[in-house]
């Protein structure tokens, strides 16, 4: 595999993008098609096309591990508790082995089986019998009409607008410490006490929209850091459905739409762009990610970014949590930086918090070190190569850029070298899809707004 644009530190770094082209090139003359699909709640699926190596010609681990890196990134982008393969079934049965408790893939089917509360299966299945898309038919997001309370969990503060026909009439920030209470309702007094505030500068309510992490399946919280300390037994009685129950403390039969906060800042940036088919990419503790489809609306996927795969190099750092090789997590958050200090010859103290050697890397970019600049340069080429294999799942017209990684002048080169990527190896892509870095202050009364215009009424 040749790059066109090298990954300056990591020698060793094999996009996945190019891997799916390498595959659709080296079979197109006698290749095997394949379905990959995810379902998830409602029977809503997901799939994705394409082709391997016949069966049975000495490329079935091949193949196997190609068709598990996508079964892998379906099923973080999209979410699911059910994989099916179809046109396979020597990889299937390998797909099964490997989503199994105990299996290779164990992190990720309990932690599925947690958010769709089903027991996670892997079905192969005949080309004949292979899933069509099945997606939510109820957009949201982009309603401005009415008095709507918009609110924004946030981990170390809240935030609250009441909303008049999409002019925000009244904001506040709060700061508030959700992560290290394990009592929930120090949780639900906070949220209640902040859409009250907000009721009060309104006639009336009409709808609530809530922007928060986590993950949410049909306005309940599945899972979100917001409760890390609250017990297993406190969070399934009264944290699952704490939303809709302060909803109905604001009043009865009033619409609430609950959303990741990814989703609705690219809503966010979808309304400030006035476009639609906008991907957005936190770069911070972690790497969060959000959508907004070309109908301008948001899917219900999980975009759980940080866990997609990225990296094809089996050599490639894991992921403390997941278990897992070549992830997002570790290239596009504060861990990526830290990963690459070494290879720039650059020595962190390992007494600091992540979050301190950060600050140390961004410092001697103030300063023009040029081992820093070689980092987010590392960075800028992951990321070029990552919007590409971002394009097999999503329909992408822009990119919105944030998080305290991108910050700075490191935040530049990163974005001058994801372009260059694109201009040079996938230069269909670069034509349609542009960059952006959206402003802090303009992004964080948008996020309001947006969450505020998630349900529809009427």
């Amino acid at each position: 595999m040749k790059l066109k644009v090298n990954a300056k530190l990591d020698p060793k770094f094999q996009p996945l993008s190019l891997v799916c082209r390498d595959m659709r090139e080296a079979t197109k003359e006698n290749g095997q098609d394949i379905v990959i699909a995810v379902e998830r709640n409602k029977g809503y699926t997901t799939t994705y096309k394409t082709r391997i190596f016949p069966d049975g010609t000495g490329h079935d681990e091949e193949n196997f591990r190609f068709v598990e890196r996508i079964a892998k990134s379906l099923l973080w982008v999209a979410g699911g508790y059910k994989i099916i393969i179809a046109g396979s079934d020597v990889v299937g049965e390998k797909i099964k082995a490997a989503y199994t408790d105990g299996g290779l893939r164990d992190f990720d089917v309990h932690f599925m089986e947690r958010v769709y509360e089903q027991k996670f299966e892997v079905k192969s299945v005949p080309l004949s019998e292979a899933p069509e898309d099945k997606s939510s038919a109820s957009p949201i997001g982009r309603h401005l009409d009415g008095c709507r309370i918009g609110f924004d969990a946030g981990g170390s503060d809240r935030k609250v607008s009441a909303v008049i026909n999409g002019e925000s009439v009244y904001s506040e920030e709060v700061v508030w410490f959700p992560k290290i209470n394990a009592d929930p309702n120090y949780h639900y007094e906070g949220i209640l006490n902040a859409m009250k505030t907000a009721a009060s500068h309104m006639p009336r309510v009409d709808a609530i929209g809530v922007s928060s992490a986590g993950v949410y399946v049909d306005n309940r919280i599945m899972v979100a850091s917001l409760f890390l300390k609250v017990s297993d037994e406190d969070f399934d009685k009264k944290v699952k459905n704490m939303y809709i129950d302060v909803a109905k403390e604001i009043g009865e039969d009033i619409p609430i739409e609950v959303a990741n906060d990814g989703d609705v800042t690219a809503l966010a940036g979808a309304m400030d762009l006035n476009d639609d088919s906008v991907l957005g990419i936190a770069m911070g503790t972690s790497e969060a990610g959000g959508y907004v489809d070309p109908q301008g609306n948001i899917t219900g996927w999980l975009n759980e970014l940080a866990f997609v795969p990225v990296d094809f190099c089996e050599e490639a750092m894991v992921d403390e949590w997941s278990g897992d090789y070549g992830c997002g997590v570790k290239y596009f958050s504060q861990d990526g930086v830290i990963k690459l200090a070494p290879y720039a010859g650059i020595e962190l103290d390992e007494n600091l918090s992540p979050a301190e050697k950060l600050k140390v890397v961004q410092g001697l970019m103030k300063d023009g070190d040029e081992r820093a600049a070689a980092i987010y340069d590392t960075i800028g080429a992951y990321f070029g190569y990552a919007i590409a294999y971002y394009t097999e799942f999503y329909d992408i017209k822009h990119v919105l850029i944030m998080g305290r990684v991108t910050s700075g002048e490191g935040g530049v080169i990163l974005l001058e070298r994801a372009q260059e990527v694109l201009d040079t190896e996938f230069p269909e892509l670069a034509k349609k899809i542009k960059l952006h870095i959206p402003d802090e202050n303009s992004r964080r009364v948008g996020q309001s707004v947006a969450a505020a215009s998630l349900p529809k009424l009427g």
